[in-house]
């Protein structure tokens, strides 16, 4: 018997409505309608301790204090949402980024400003693009970047990229991210320091004849390891 015709394609899903009919605004929009858990202390620019230059407590001279006006979260979802809110009741206007793909997440809408990065990247590329997100900073005034976590957090030449154009980078410092990146340089900080480490060699091994003699060899490390 003839067999049946194939039931029609379903159509496309209609694409999300805009931001406004979803009931997303900016936090700053939030704020003036609700009252937050944690009021703003004061309005306009906050003064906050430079995060970079804490290594001058350490009897150095006092570190200096630095104001943000406008604080660019270079992140996405939840993590990005904790930072524009936090930047939000500090007084900052806040800045976000987002992929093409997530053209439609709410972390683009909680920000009062957004802007797309990273065009023509994958969905996770966008995010580490470096040369797109610094431009993006400095054609819209903005005078700090915070990471979030994951992402660019731990990249030297991010951080590095921020301080050549004068932005803040809020985190540890470049030489700071050089440092600790890198366990065998951060091991021998540490024994410098005079910190407690447990038992390993001075250098890095470059191979398994190399990690058998440090092991097995006359005042090894011994096993396990």
């Amino acid at each position: 018997p003839p067999r049946s015709p194939p039931p029609p394609p379903r159509p496309a899903p209609p694409p999300p409505p805009p931001a406004a009919s979803r009931g997303i605004r900016p936090f700053s929009a939030s704020l003036r309608r609700h009252r937050p858990r944690v009021r703003p202390r004061r309005s306009g620019p906050v003064a906050l301790r430079s995060l970079s230059s804490a290594a001058a407590d350490d009897g150095g001279a006092p570190a200096p204090k630095v104001r943000f006006r406008k604080v660019m979260a270079a992140n996405r979802g939840e993590i990005a949402t904790r930072i524009m809110r936090a930047s939000t009741e500090l007084g900052c206007q806040t800045v976000g980024i987002y992929s093409h793909e997530d053209r439609f997440t709410q972390h683009r809408y909680k920000a009062d400003q957004a802007f797309m990065v990273g065009v023509n990247r994958s969905p996770v590329g966008a995010y580490l693009d470096i040369p797109s997100i610094v431009d993006c900073c400095v054609q819209n005034g903005v005078d700090a970047v915070h990471p979030g976590y994951g992402f660019l957090s731990e990249n030297a030449g991010f951080a590095q990229a921020l301080a050549d154009a004068d932005i803040a980078f809020v985190g540890p410092t470049p030489a700071n991210l050089h440092t600790f990146g890198d366990k065998t340089a951060a091991r021998e900080l540490a024994v410098e320091m005079g910190v407690s480490v447990v038992p390993g060699t001075e250098k890095a091994v470059a191979d398994v004849d190399g990690a058998r003699a440090a092991v097995e060899g006359p005042g090894g490390i011994g096993y396990p390891i």
